[in-house]
């Protein structure tokens, strides 16, 4: 499975560079706190396949970096996605290493 670090999301979003962020929790975690990515539940995301994108990389996150482990494993594995990464760690990897200010719960 391929990830990415939550340094290196942070230097893409610096670099304003193009890539689709999605996020696979629940509305109310959403709520407490988000990366601005789409919000796409995990148990949303294979009905809605037709969002993600297969022309640019695909980030996809959660809490801790499980849920969006499965979901990455089962793009790649159900529908052929090999532009999709899994943010290694989560929200809350990028809160402890970028930005604090980001709710933890």
């Amino acid at each position: 499975m391929r990830e990415i670090t939550v340094r290196e999301l942070k230097n893409k979003i610096d670099k304003k560079e193009k890539f689709q962020l999605i996020d696979v929790r629940e509305p109310y975690e959403y709520e407490i706190a988000n990366l601005k990515g789409e919000l796409i539940p995990m148990g949303e995301i294979m009905t809605n396949v037709d969002k993600i994108s297969k022309e640019m990389d695909v980030i996809i996150y959660c809490r801790s970096g499980k849920r969006s482990a499965s979901v990455v494993d089962a793009l790649e594995r159900e529908f052929g996605f090999s532009n999709v990464f899994n943010l290694k760690g989560g929200i809350l990897a990028y809160s402890d290493e970028i930005d604090s200010s980001l709710t933890k719960y």
